[in-house]
């Protein structure tokens, strides 16, 4: 029964994580074409992704020749935090 439970909130941490990585990837791709800054949208999407930025950053230097790969760093550690969580869960499965 508790297994079960991990298993489900497991899940949804992951889907979660793949919400967030579209959200880096969509954000990522406004930003070549300049939108309107005091878009609700735009905002928003600068809110969530602008401190995991950041945090980066703060750590790695990721502009490099006009590149920010900030959001290329983020997206693959979720990756691999995505399937470290997805192992646990299977093994938490059986």
């Amino acid at each position: 029964m508790l297994g079960d439970i991990v298993v489900g909130l497991g899940s949804i941490v992951i889907s979660l994580l793949n919400v967030y990585i579209w959200v880096i990837i969509i954000a990522s791709l406004l930003s070549f074409v300049n939108p309107d800054p005091y878009n609700p949208i735009v905002q928003f999407l600068y809110r969530v992704t602008n401190p995991a930025y950041d945090l980066v950053r703060r750590f790695i230097p990721t502009n490099m020749g006009g590149l920010d790969f900030a959001p290329l760093v983020i997206i693959i550690a979720l990756q691999v935090v995505i399937v470290i969580l997805s192992s646990v869960i299977r093994h938490m499965a059986f």
